[in-house]
């Protein structure tokens, strides 16, 4: 079924107070809720579902909102639910006329929410805070006609993984799983593999290496003997075996892998989507996750340095060879065609299509580079701070969501919190510029 869209109806009630009588109409979050279309929000998501029998889903502007708030304010599913109850002004902006003193919808809501609508349909979040900082004048639209480009890396929350950790891990999971379908193992090795992985751990840390990998071969026979032990006693039973195919599956590429092998390796037994990326990072030399590539316009506008375009790239491909599938986006996305390109140095040799070829200028670059694109490209690294306040205020620092589809809802929902942030600060700078031109009249009147 179709959701049943919220609207304004003014009604009254005698026992609930509406909020806009107990909230500052002028506060930022009111102004915000009041610039952004909506109605253009509930087509877009709307396409998702289907005229059917069923109970009707939540309100568009309600999970939309709730998606904001969460990544503007860098919240949990559990912190974000907390402070809508006790926040009149959150309330509000999802689109209630009267103060609830309960939740109106389910925690797990969020989560499906987030995967019936995807990466593709979430990016109407983006299009949406550029057409509204384009409507508040915090950007100009001709803004968006030179643009930065750049990768860096989305963390997974996993461990670091080690051979040693991985193997217990992959052990334990598998005891754990037989043991809740009643499949009676020769033994667990709980104890045995607790005390083996401790041991690999102090010798590796004393740089005893060879006792480190006496203890790191009783992990591996430990696991291969679980696996055995497994396969013999699901063999024949097709339920079973369709349970464990995936654990050990997986468990034996753990088992089989090593340091030196080329190719995709398993870094987390629960995320196995996770790769392994080196960016050349003094302090962080390989980090767990998945690429993301991130687009900003050149200048800094009058709210600020918009985001116009993020997506993530698994496989981890080499960077020029983003631009073919990036560049496109980009100009579906904000409704411009894109003048100039600024990137790295990584990006040299890139396979960008053949009208934007001319239009992308690397680091370092010589050839038909002038005076006021040089000047220009000094303007390259403002991305990185960018770069810096996705990860350490809008949840793409550590993402939590599951699979490679919650690897790009989050960079995209990351972007959005970012912009929309950003207008936050734009309507409340605009609120204090017209309090302080009003002042000395106001001063008159009172004389």
């Amino acid at each position: 079924m179709k959701p049943r869209e919220r609207r304004e109806t003014g009604k009254q009630d005698l026992f609930r107070s509406r909020l806009d009588a107990i909230i500052d109409m002028k506060h930022a979050l009111v102004k915000l809720a009041r610039a952004i279309d909506w109605r253009f929000l509930e087509r877009e998501f709307g396409a998702v579902y289907t005229d059917g029998p069923g109970s009707p889903p939540l309100p568009t502007r309600l999970m939309a909102g709730l998606a904001i708030l969460k990544h503007t304010s860098d919240l949990s599913d559990e912190v974000l639910c907390e402070r809508w109850i006790e926040n009149p002004y959150y309330q509000f902006f999802c689109g209630e006329e009267f103060f609830q003193h309960a939740l109106v919808f389910d925690r797990s809501s969020l989560t499906r929410w987030r995967q019936r609508m995807g990466e593709e349909k979430l990016a109407a979040l983006i299009q949406e805070s550029l057409a509204v900082a384009a409507k508040t004048d915090a950007m100009a639209p001709k803004d968006l006609a030179c643009v930065i480009v750049d990768t860096t890396v989305q963390p997974k929350a996993v461990m670091f993984p080690t051979d040693a950790k991985l193997l217990n891990r992959a052990r334990e999971r598998l005891v754990r799983l037989a043991q809740k379908r009643g499949v009676q193992l020769r033994q667990s090795y709980r104890r045995v593999g607790k005390r083996a992985l401790i041991a690999h751990q102090r010798y590796a840390h004393a740089h005893q290496f060879k006792r480190a990998g006496k203890a790191l071969r009783k992990l591996k026979t430990y696991a291969s003997r679980v696996i055995r032990d497994i396969g013999r006693k699901t063999t024949g039973n097709d339920s079973l075996s369709e349970i464990f195919v995936r654990p050990l599956y997986l468990a034996r590429r753990v088992l089989e892998q090593n340091r030196h092998q080329r190719g995709r390796k398993v870094y987390s037994l629960h995320a196995p989507e996770v790769e392994c990326i080196g960016k050349g990072k003094a302090h962080r030399p390989y980090e767990f996750g998945v690429k993301v590539s991130v687009a900003t316009t050149l200048n800094r506008s009058k709210g600020g340095q918009f985001v116009a375009h993020v997506a993530a790239l698994p496989g981890n491909p080499y960077d020029g060879h983003t631009l073919a599938k990036v560049l496109p986006a980009i100009e579906t996305l904000v409704g411009n065609v894109l003048d100039r390109i600024f990137t790295d140095a990584g990006y040299r040799g890139h396979n960008a299509p053949p009208d934007y070829k001319f239009k992308v200028f690397t680091a370092g670059q010589k050839r038909r580079v002038t005076p006021q694109i040089k000047r220009q490209m000094r303007r390259r690294a403002a991305v990185e701070p960018v770069i810096g306040h996705l990860k350490a205020e809008h949840r793409m620092g550590r993402n939590h969501l599951a699979h490679a589809t919650g690897d790009a809802s989050n960079a995209v929902l990351a972007a959005a919190g970012y912009n929309f942030r950003l207008l936050i600060k734009w309507l409340r700078l605009l609120l204090l510029k017209i309090l302080t031109a009003l002042e000395p009249q106001l001063k008159l009147q009172t004389a």
